[in-house]
């Protein structure tokens, strides 16, 4: 809290009887339930707030509750809504005008989470559920310029950098935001009809010659790699349709890759194609025979095509015996009663034959009488 009172305290070094209309001291709960708390330190422009995806650059300073600087930057560039920071910071920023400094208190589930975060660059670990504080400047705002205006070499960098992002999401499981990520990588690393163009037009006079001669394969194998991670994280949410066209995109191009196939072979599997999943993981091994990753993973996919096809077969013949089954029954219980009927009908002869000669000896006794 000392860090909270030296902020505000910044703020009101005025003389004596001046109006200061930047210091506002109430808290705001932005969603209610005490996860993100947001104080106005100086008031910005206003409505001049950021909309999705818009280019801002921000100061940004975020420490522990004990006072521990866990991550600073100055002038830092990033796209608004975009996942490039923290979800606390992300939603705050989206409710700030330019020029405005806060102060903000992000809970976990917002910060780093159950899992914190490892040491990194020249700052220290963020312990597991910790709550943090925030210093936060929107220095400026602005549009973002359409695609094929930025240079090649720009792209590369954003789209590389939106996929590490994407990487750093999907190694903590937050998986709809590295998907988020992913994507937005593939609107910079892609050269389709209104994506990067290697020769100038009427529209983009400014490509110089260096990036004229950057490689359109460099570009493609970094696009190849974002399908690659995306089709992974979308897996893992069960998107499965999505995560095959993903993986699709790579092996038009790249027949033969190895992660792509595998991962296609897992989409297979869990889509319940066991047989094509093993084809797949035949071709993997042809690739890459010491792979024993795969080879333990074909076993699995044979065994479970083999008792795929049993079952099927045994559907297959109660659907196509049923009626011959009920059928034999029926005829089983008819020669049943037929027997039953023929074992009655002598016995009934015989006693018949009794009584008439029982009959008739009563009568030749009573006749001699």
């Amino acid at each position: 809290m000392d860090t909270e009172n030296k902020l505000v305290g910044d703020t009101t070094t005025k003389e004596e009887g001046e109006e200061n209309p930047e210091v506002k001291e109430e808290w705001l709960d932005i969603l209610g339930s005490g996860q993100i708390k947001k104080k106005v330190l100086v008031e910005g422009e206003k409505d001049t707030r950021p909309q999705r995806s818009d280019l801002c650059e921000i100061n940004l300073e975020g420490k522990l509750e004990d006072g521990t600087v866990i991550e600073k930057y100055e002038k830092l560039i990033l796209h608004a809504g975009e996942g490039e920071v923290i979800q606390g910071v992300d939603l705050v920023l989206s409710l700030m005008d330019q020029g405005e400094r806060c102060l903000v208190e992000i809970g976990p589930r917002f910060g780093f989470g159950s899992l914190g975060r490892p040491a990194e660059k020249s700052f220290p670990a963020v312990p597991e559920n910790s709550t943090l504080q925030y210093t936060l400047e929107l220095l400026s705002t602005s549009p973002e310029p359409e695609l094929e205006m930025i240079p090649i070499a720009e792209r590369k960098i954003i789209g590389n950098r939106k996929r590490e992002r994407g990487n750093w999401w999907y190694g903590r499981g937050e998986n709809t935001l590295a998907i988020q990520c992913y994507r937005r990588a593939l609107d910079y690393l892609d050269e389709a009809v209104g994506g990067i163009q290697i020769e100038p037009d009427n529209a983009v006079q400014d490509i110089n010659k260096e990036e004229k001669e950057l490689s359109l394969i460099d570009i493609l194998e970094d696009r190849l790699k974002v399908y690659n991670n995306l089709a992974a994280a979308q897996l893992k949410i069960g998107s499965l349709d999505a995560a095959l066209m993903s993986v699709e995109n790579v092996l038009r191009c790249q027949p033969d890759n190895v992660k792509a196939l595998f991962r296609k072979a897992k989409v297979l599997s869990e889509k319940g194609e066991n047989q094509a999943a093993s084809e797949v993981l035949e071709r993997i091994t042809i690739l890459d025979p010491e792979n024993k990753t795969v080879h333990a993973e074909l076993r699995k996919e044979r065994l479970k095509a083999r008792e795929s096809t049993k079952l099927q077969k045994n559907l297959y013949q109660k659907m196509m015996g049923g009626g011959a089954s009920s059928q034999t029954s029926k005829q089983k219980k008819a020669d049943y009663n037929r027997s039953k009927f023929a074992s009655v009908l002598p016995w009934g002869m015989v006693v018949g034959s009794m009584a008439t000669v029982v009959i008739g000896m009563v009568a030749y006794r009573l006749k001699l009488i």
